[in-house]
């Protein structure tokens, strides 16, 4: 994994490479547990994986904004 930013496709060449599954299956698996923790962040749950991270939702408070062609003042929720 080279760069700054890892991919998905990154994470699933990751699995093809240390565990062995085919790319295809590899892929599979990676947007699987994306889409189990993307699935609990949106039915309001946090997510803690040990010794990784944690993810939650946040509400954050309005803010102004400006649309950049007009200038005009816009709230931003």
């Amino acid at each position: 994994m080279a760069g700054n930013t890892v991919t998905r496709a990154d994470l699933g060449d990751a699995v093809y490479q240390e565990i062995g599954l085919s790319r295809n299956d590899s892929a599979k698996l990676v947007e699987h547990v994306l889409g189990e923790i993307c699935d609990a962040l949106v039915s309001g749950e946090n997510v803690k994986i040990s010794s990784f991270g944690s993810f939650m939702v946040r509400q954050k408070g309005e803010r102004k904004g400006r649309n950049p062609k007009t200038g005009e003042e816009v709230p931003i929720l």
